[in-house]
């Protein structure tokens, strides 16, 4: 029996559930800010063109501007030094945009300590609890960050020490590269990495670990606290920039749920 129709029809009934994790793209959307004398993206804003004036006197549009890496967005392989011989954004093969969603539900630790750095055990702790990390699927790393994405402030949360927010091991990082079959890895904060990641060996371990290794990372998510641990359906939609070493992207997840009646 064919597949698609079944799933329409539970999208119609309620059986299966849309669930955007995307942030908006807005001015206010919180950015990476890296220290001088790096380089910073830029902030989304659009710049209007005509609003049924007389520049255009039947339609509005608008001009955007926004760097690879604002907002939801994804990491191509190409963004990363151990990576820069791999793929670009546009290059996202799309059997790895829609994919199955392991959820690792760490946020009651985050709340102790925003320095949380997800270990080896933590994930295994999951496989033990759950299944296998899924072959060409998401592992979504919900850190209870989200809830911090209207306040740039609480969401960069920095002192004088840098800031302050959660990540992964460098030998977590090397094993999710290196021992396990995800496609890509996904995180509610700002970046894969964990805030203090620049004085980790190697720094920032996430990113030179799994764009080296030819996997993806998508950040800023939300509403991961929506989504089952195991059984979620991931779609990950960036804009297919040539040459492009990320891309804002629009990113679903599709959960079953009980039927409405």
């Amino acid at each position: 029996m064919p597949a698609l129709p079944d799933l329409l029809q539970a999208l119609t009934t309620g059986a299966v559930e849309v669930v955007d994790l995307t942030t908006p793209l807005q001015e206010s959307t919180p950015i990476l800010e890296l220290p001088p004398p790096f380089a910073n993206t830029s902030r989304f804003r659009l710049e209007e063109l005509s609003r049924y004036d007389a520049a255009g006197p039947a339609w509005y549009w608008n001009d955007i501007h926004t760097g690879e890496h604002t907002g939801t967005h994804v990491d191509a392989p190409v963004h990363w030094v151990t990576g820069k011989d791999g793929a670009d954004v546009s290059e996202l093969p799309p059997s790895t945009m829609v994919g199955a969603a392991a959820v690792l539900d760490l946020s009651a630790a985050v709340k102790e300590d925003p320095d949380f750095l997800l270990e080896v055990e933590h994930v295994r702790e999951w496989e033990d609890r759950h299944r296998a990390l899924p072959e060409g699927g998401w592992l979504l790393f919900r850190t209870g960050w989200a809830s911090r994405g209207h306040d740039a402030a609480a969401f960069a949360n920095a002192d004088e020490h840098g800031p302050h927010t959660p990540g992964v091991s460098p030998e977590c990082a090397r094993w999710l590269a290196e021992e396990t079959a995800i496609a890509g890895f996904g995180v509610e904060t700002v970046g894969t990495d964990a805030g203090a990641a620049a004085g980790f060996t190697p720094p920032f371990p996430c990113h030179s670990a799994l764009l080296g290794a030819g996997k993806w990372g998508v950040t800023s998510l939300r509403n991961l606290d929506r989504l089952p641990p195991a059984g979620a359906t991931l779609i990950v939609c960036p804009l297919p920039i040539v040459g492009g070493s990320g891309s804002p992207a629009r990113v679903l997840a599709l959960v079953e749920r009980e039927p409405v009646r």
